[in-house]
């Protein structure tokens, strides 16, 4: 009986081990997106029919790009979840989209085609090679009639002609065939990146109490996505406030479509240059120079090439380093980037390939780009910081506890059609949120969509700003109050005044105190000349020391046919030593600033006035040292 007993205890355990716990295949569709700087937050949510007892959910077709230590499960039911697990499937390949495969079979058939060509033009040069070895009509003691000369002549020539004539058509066929290819290759890698990628699945395993349905919520973060922002700056006149258009320039290649996702947008993570020059501090010294300004960087272009195979590369992002101002290359590898005056290095990052910094050295900057050797599952992006969980729950919803979330008072919202986009600011103690409440689509296709978020009116104060001693120009400035309630970063901004496009400037609010100053570019009507007066440039000996004395004329012309405010800057050297003496001997109503010797000058001028100012200045030092004066 005791060995009947144990028997039967046996069996019930084997068969209890023997059980395997039920696997579940669950397929979503992405809810919302939070696209940030750099990369993004997936939200997708199912209802699931779950029976008592445990089950491992495995949600699949996710992209490749998940990092893994962000993911987060929420569920609202009688169930408990056990363990969330990452991992890549290398045998479901990501399905493709169907114009990239008609793209893909297009290329398949030219290919082929071009092979056919290569074959006939191989036989054609073997039958040249034929017809030119047996030329000889006859043996070297065996005579020749001009009858049999005259028809082996008629039959070489005719013959050669026509195989020569294949020839060309035949090469014609493969330069023509070879051009079709190169444009649905350039179309082709517009939509995908080169390398094929297994599929994301992340593998919940979950204890239900009883059979109910269960609504699970799952969110993680992906890399090869990201935005940055531009503005269109609109101002009819200096009378009327300026219109900004603040604009999402949003990108993604994570290999999954984002189809009417609610879409969010968070900050956490210009060819004449409209960015008005900076005065440097000029230091007076022995054997020292004057201040150098290179007025080139304002515009920083240039192309980047694939480093192993010499193609451009097309849709890379490009950065200025430690800012949110971007831009990405065109179909032929090309970009054009307005940087900020401190700027110094950029950062190229492509889907598959090493990201690269390159110091701002030149105007022109040629980038190679290699391909990423290291496995997909090895690499880790956190491209924004650091993720704090949103309650109890370890929901990842893209808010944290305690803010503060309210309509946006005065913008105007729009998208690319003609009808309003709604949207809400969720302001942050260092961040902000833009929500687009209208489902929005993103497709996996490295391209650049261009979201308008908001139109602000900003009443400004205009005013024109000049350093001729730098640039020639005036520059029309608009000062905005009260600029930090529009939550505005720093970007790129088209400039149109007066109806006319003028170029491209920078929108730069990191060093910005109670005004922004937004640069609108360049107004011909506003000439400033800056000349030498030689009565008063000398050197002379006066004891034991050189005076030289230096004298400019400034003459500022208002060509509008209205009234304007001018800032006039200009400089005197500043003297580190006790035995070089700096005399500022006329300044015509100027401010002097002696630490850093800047001559400022603000005035109004009348339309079609003008007005003449006068700087002035001597530099005593040692007769027996010598000193570079401007």
């Amino acid at each position: 009986m005791k060995s009947i007993n144990i028997f039967i205890l046996s069996l019930i355990f084997a068969n209890s081990f023997s059980q395997e716990i039920a696997e579940k295949e669950i397929k979503t569709d992405v809810n919302n997106v939070t696209v940030y700087i750099k990369g993004a937050q997936i939200t997708r949510k199912k209802s699931i029919d779950l029976a008592e007892g445990k089950t491992i959910l495995k949600f699949v077709s996710l992209s490749p790009f998940i990092d893994a230590k962000s993911i987060q499960v929420k569920a609202e039911g009688q169930l408990m979840v056990l363990s969330v697990n990452h991992q890549q499937n290398y045998l479901d390949k990501l399905e493709k989209p169907q114009k990239l495969i008609d793209l893909e079979t297009r290329l398949q058939d030219i290919d082929d085609k071009i092979k056919l060509e290569n074959t006939h033009l191989s036989i054609l040069k073997e039958e040249l090679a034929f017809l030119q070895e047996n030329r000889d009509i006859g043996g070297k003691n065996q005579e020749i009639s001009v009858s049999n000369l005259k028809d082996a002549a008629e039959f070489y020539s005719s013959r050669l002609t026509a195989l020569k004539l294949k020839e060309i058509d035949r090469n014609k066929a493969i330069y023509e065939l070879n051009k079709q290819r190169a444009d649905i290759q350039n179309q082709i890698n517009t939509l995908t990146s080169k390398k094929e990628y297994p599929t994301g699945e992340i593998l919940v395993k979950v204890d239900t109490k009883k059979s109910s349905r269960v609504s699970f919520e799952l969110s993680y973060l992906v890399s090869n996505a990201g935005w940055f922002p531009s503005y269109d700056i609109r101002a009819k006149n200096i009378n009327e406030p300026v219109e900004l258009i603040y604009k999402a320039n949003v990108r993604q290649d994570t290999k999954v479509d984002w189809n009417n996702v609610k879409l969010g947008f968070s900050s956490s993570d210009p060819n004449v240059s409209g960015v008005a020059p900076e005065l440097k501090t000029y230091y007076l010294n022995y054997n020292t120079l004057p201040p150098v300004y290179d007025k080139s960087t304002g515009t920083v272009s240039g192309k980047v090439i694939d480093g192993s195979s010499g193609e451009p590369l097309p849709g890379v992002n490009v950065m200025v380093q430690g800012t949110t101002i971007g831009t990405i290359t065109d179909l032929d590898g090309n970009f054009s980037i307005t940087v900020p005056n401190n700027a110094t290095n950029l950062t190229f990052s492509y889907v598959g390939y090493v990201q690269q910094t390159q110091p701002i050295s030149n105007s022109r900057i040629t980038v190679y780009l290699n391909m990423d050797k290291m496995e997909l599952d090895e690499v880790v992006v956190m491209g924004y910081g650091t993720v704090k969980k949103a309650d109890h729950t370890g929901a990842y919803s893209g808010r944290t506890a305690g803010l503060d979330i309210e309509k946006s008072e005065e913008p105007r919202i729009r998208g690319n059609s003609s009808l309003a986009i709604p949207t809400m600011q969720v302001s942050k103690q260092t961040t902000v949120n833009f929500e687009i409440e209208t489902p929005y689509t993103i497709k996996s296709d490295n391209k650049s969509y261009s979201v308008d978020m908001a139109v602000y009116n900003l009443p400004a104060f205009y005013q024109y700003y000049s350093v001729p001693k730098i640039d020639k120009d005036a520059f029309l400035i608009a000062k905005i109050l009260d600029w930090e309630k529009y939550n505005l970063l720093e970007g790129e901004a088209n400039i149109f005044f007066e109806d006319t496009y003028i170029g491209k400037t920078l929108l730069d609010i990191r060093y910005a105190s109670d005004t922004l100053n937004i640069s609108l570019g360049r107004d011909k009507n506003v000439s400033v000349s800056r000349e030498k007066i030689k009565e008063y440039t000398s050197k002379q000996f006066i004891g034991t020391k050189k005076e030289d004395t230096r004298a400019w004329m400034i003459t500022v012309k208002n060509s509008k046919n209205e009234k304007i405010n001018m800032v006039l800057l200009d400089q005197v050297p500043v003297s580190t030593l006790e035995e070089i003496e700096v005399d500022v001997q006329k300044i015509t109503g100027a401010k002097h600033n002696v630490q850093t010797g800047e001559i400022k000058w603000e005035f109004d001028l009348k339309p079609g006035e003008d007005k003449e100012l006068e700087l002035r200045y001597s530099v005593k030092y040692p007769k027996y040292r010598n000193l570079i004066i401007e």
